[in-house]
C-alpha cells in the first residue's frame, strides 16, 4: 500500500501509538515489519518492556491548579520541549524514503532530540542539518573490532555539531532474532550504512540473516567483544563530547559508567533484541536511579508507548525517555510528518497526565505519583 493509500484508510485518524502501529503494520513489508518489531529468543523480554509499564497505576489529584503544565527540561545544557526523544534505531529508509533526516527535522520542530544509530542509512551531516539547532542529535557508537572505526564516527560527530555520543554497552554482538532467521531477511541493496568505512560496512551489514554471511556473523566479527570500560573516557577525550552509556540494567553497571566518565545513563535492554529473558527496562530503573544518586542524568527506553508511560518512568527517576520502534512505525505511516505528528500526541499524553495527577513541572514528578504492584 502506498504512503498516500495508508492516508485515506478508515484508520487514517491516528490518534495514539497504537494507531500508527497498526497503519506501518499495514503497509511494511512482512519481513520488514518483523525486522523492526521483532525481538531476541522466545520475545519475552520485548513482551515485558510494555507489560511493566501497564502494571503501573498513577495517581489522580483534584483541585491541584496545575494550570498549563511546563513539559520542557534541560539536558547538557539544551532546552528540550518535552523529557521525550528518539532511541537509536538502524536504517529509517527501511520505513520510508524520509529517512533520519525525516526523523530528526520532525522531532527537531518539536525541541526533541533524535539518536542517531551507527548504521544510518544518510550521511551523518546531513541528519544534523535536518536537525537544525533546536534540539541537536546524539550519535550512538557499537565498539568496533577496528578501534579507528568508532573513534572516528566520534570525531566525525563532534565536527559535525553532535551533541553526545551514547556507547552501546549490550551488543558484543547481535542476539539472537529468529523472526529474521525465519524470514531470511535481508537488508535492500539500496540501503547501506553510509557513515561506515567500506570494509566496515561489508563486515557489518550483512546479506541475509542466515548462514555466514547474516549480519549476526558479521557483527561478532566487526564488533569487539572484549571492550571494557576504558572506551568511555577515550571517546570523551577524542571527541570532547559527553559520553552516556546504553545498555545499564544494574546499579553495579550504573556505578561502573560513571567511574568511567560517563556524564549519563540509559536503562535499556535494547527493545528487548539482546538477552531474551532480561527484565523490563521500567523494572531496573529504579535500582539504577538509586545506584546513580543524582549524579548525571538517567535515561529509558524500552516499551515508552505513551505520555504517560514517560511520565511513569519520570515518577520512577528517569530525567527523560526515548522511544524506539513507534518512530519507525510513524515514520512508516506518514514519513516524517507522521513522526511529529505521534510525537506531539505523546507530549500532549504527558501534558494531559501531569495535569490530572497535579503536576506543573517535570521535575515535580515522583514516586508519589504512582502505586507500584504488590
Amino acid at each position: 500500500m502506498t504512503d498516500a493509500a495508508a492516508a485515506s484508510s478508515p484508520r487514517a485518524q491516528l490518534l495514539d501509538c497504537a494507531d500508527f502501529t497498526d497503519a506501518a503494520h499495514r503497509v511494511l513489508p512482512g519481513d520488514v515489519w518483523d525486522f523492526i518489531a521483532g525481538g531476541a529468543g522466545r520475545e519475552r523480554t520485548l513482551a515485558a518492556n510494555e507489560a511493566a509499564f501497564g502494571s503501573v497505576r498513577l495517581r489522580p489529584r483534584g483541585l491541584a491548579a496545575v494550570g498549563e503544565p511546563d513539559t520542557t527540561v534541560r539536558v547538557f545544557g539544551t532546552r528540550w520541549g518535552a523529557p521525550l526523544g528518539v532511541a537509536p534505531l538502524a536504517y529509517h529508509e527501511l520505513a520510508h524514503s524520509d529517512g533520519e533526516a525525516g526523523t530528526a527535522k520532525a522531532a527537531a520542530e518539536l525541541g526533541l532530540p533524535l539518536i542517531v544509530s551507527t548504521f544510518a542509512g544518510q550521511p551523518l551531516e546531513r541528519i544534523r542539518a535536518a536537525a537544525g539547532e533546536a534540539a541537536p542529535p546524539w550519535l550512538q557508537l557499537y565498539c568496533f573490532r577496528d578501534q579507528e572505526v568508532t573513534e572516528g564516527l566520534a570525531r566525525r560527530a563532534a565536527a559535525a555539531g553532535y551533541q553526545a555520543l551514547v556507547v552501546t554497552a549490550d551488543t558484543p554482538y547481535m542476539g539472537r532474532r529468529l523472526r529474521d532467521l525465519r524470514n531470511h531477511f535481508r537488508i535492500p541493496p539500496h540501503i547501506r550504512p553510509v557513515n561506515l568505512p567500506s570494509a566496515a560496512r561489508q563486515a557489518s551489514s550483512g546479506s541475509a540473516a542466515t548462514g555466514p554471511d547474516s549480519p549476526a556473523a558479521h557483527s561478532r566479527s566487526a564488533f569487539r567483544a572484549d571492550q571494557d570500560w576504558t572506551v568511555v573516557d577515550r571517546l570523551r577525550r577524542i571527541s570532547g563530547l559527553p559520553v552516556v552509556v546504553k545498555g545499564v540494567m544494574t546499579g553495579q553497571d550504573a556505578h561502573a559508567a560513571i567511574s568511567a566518565g560517563a556524564e549519563g545513563v540509559i536503562v535499556s535492554n535494547h527493545g528487548g533484541r539482546q538477552l531474551d529473558g532480561a527484565p523490563a527496562a521500567l523494572d531496573a530503573l529504579p535500582e539504577v536511579v538509586t545506584a546513580v544518586g543524582g549524579c548525571v542524568p538517567v535515561f529509558l527506553d524500552g516499551g515508552v508507548r505513551s505520555g504517560a508511560d514517560a511520565f511513569t518512568a519520570l515518577a520512577l527517576g528517569a530525567n527523560a525517555v526515548f522511544v524506539g520502534r513507534p518512530a519507525l512505525y510513524a515514520l512508516a505511516a506518514g514519513g516524517a510528518s507522521g513522526v511529529r505528528q505521534l510525537l506531539s500526541i505523546m507530549s500532549g499524553e504527558l501534558t494531559d497526565t501531569m495535569v490530572f495527577t497535579g503536576h506543573r513541572t517535570v521535575p515535580s514528578i515522583d514516586a508519589t505519583a504512582v502505586e507500584m504492584p504488590r
